[in-house]
């Protein structure tokens, strides 16, 4: 049975190794003595992440009655929102990493990144057809492909053999370059536009692993978007939806 929240799974097995490693090697020799005193360092991410929305819904938006003009794609006499709901989908992310010492226990990382996913909003939607009255199910997928400008701070802890956990934190500005809420040629009003650009809150978690050539990080980091995205356009899939807020998780894993 596939868990309901892999992204924590994958991180609970991820713990789960890491304690495993750190008792394994207490008779070993440490790895890169000198790598944390550098001033700076340079290295490169590969990632999986998990897209979704965060939903907020307009009071009483399931007594709205949307016309045939405002259900562009479905067949009806009327129609009713009943709920809606943010599907996510795998997605993966590349990046490169740029770290700057700024003491012993602290890091400030730039680390820009190209992030593929899609999500899914599923409205589940009561209609009058000729007069049958019946549910019915729509999903609307919404492909992004952002460039990202995280800039965090890692605050590091005591370095245990060749092992060293850390906390990461900071903003985030993304430009989502297939965004649709800027494409200049006619729609039938079926796709869902966000906006462009969009600024988050990242905070994270991971552990470094000292090699004898390298070092290998691996990461979980939560992203919450600040901006509304949605871009209203008088139809059923926008007017029941008040605010639509990104979130993303990423595993991520660096090498430095």
């Amino acid at each position: 049975m596939i868990p309901k929240k892999p992204v924590l799974f994958l991180f609970s097995l991820l713990v789960i190794q890491s304690c495993v490693e750190l008792s394994a090697q207490t008779k070993r020799p440490h790895n890169l003595i000198h790598f944390d005193h550098k001033p700076y360092n340079f290295g490169f991410t590969l990632g999986i992440n998990q897209m979704l929305f965060s939903i907020e819904h307009m009071p009483l938006y399931t007594h709205t009655i949307y016309t045939p003009e405002q259900t562009p794609d479905i067949p009806a006499d009327w129609a009713r929102l009943n709920t809606v709901e943010s599907n996510p989908n795998w997605g993966f992310t590349i990046g490169i990493v740029s770290n700057l010492r700024l003491a012993n226990y602290f890091d400030l990382r730039f680390i820009p990144s190209l992030s593929f996913g899609e999500r899914n909003l599923e409205y589940l939607i009561e209609r009058e057809f000729q007069g049958v009255v019946e549910n019915i199910i729509v999903r609307k997928p919404i492909q992004s492909t952002f460039v990202d400008f995280p800039l965090l701070v890692k605050y590091k802890s005591k370095r245990l053999n060749n092992i060293r956990s850390y906390l990461i934190a900071g903003p985030k500005y993304s430009i989502d370059l297939i965004s649709d809420a800027r494409r200049s040629e006619k729609t039938d009003g079926t796709v869902i536009k966000l906006f462009r650009n969009d600024i988050y809150f990242d905070l994270g978690v991971g552990f470094d692993f000292y090699n004898e050539y390298f070092k290998f990080g691996t990461e979980i980091r939560m992203s919450y978007g600040l901006r509304n995205l949605l871009k209203k356009e008088n139809i059923i899939y926008t007017e029941g939806i008040d605010q639509l807020r990104s979130k993303i998780f990423t595993l991520a894993f660096t090498f430095e």
